[in-house]
């Protein structure tokens, strides 16, 4: 069985950035920030960086965190974009 670390493109660790998007609600950037924190834990959440849409019902929340391995990276897309308050995971 091949190592899934040898199938990605990107060299790990790596810092990565995370685009999460979704409905400007009470609790939404907390629920993130706290899935974030549970597969990267030495993300430093101050360093969110926040953007609201045009119209201001969506918020888009870019999350930098130190990956070290894809299977990090797959189990926090999973994770994410499960959350019913998510729309988008990039």
């Amino acid at each position: 069985m091949a190592d899934p670390d040898q199938e990605s493109l990107l060299e790990f660790p790596c810092d990565f950035p995370i685009k999460i998007m979704g409905r400007r609600v009470d609790g939404y950037a907390q629920a993130v920030l706290e899935i974030v924190q549970r597969h990267a834990p030495d993300f430093d959440g101050a360093t969110v960086e926040m953007r609201t849409s045009k119209q201001g019902a969506y918020l888009s929340l870019t999350c930098t965190i130190h990956a070290t391995a894809r299977a990090q990276l797959d189990d926090l897309y999973r994770e994410l974009s499960a959350h019913p308050l998510v729309k988008v995971v990039l």
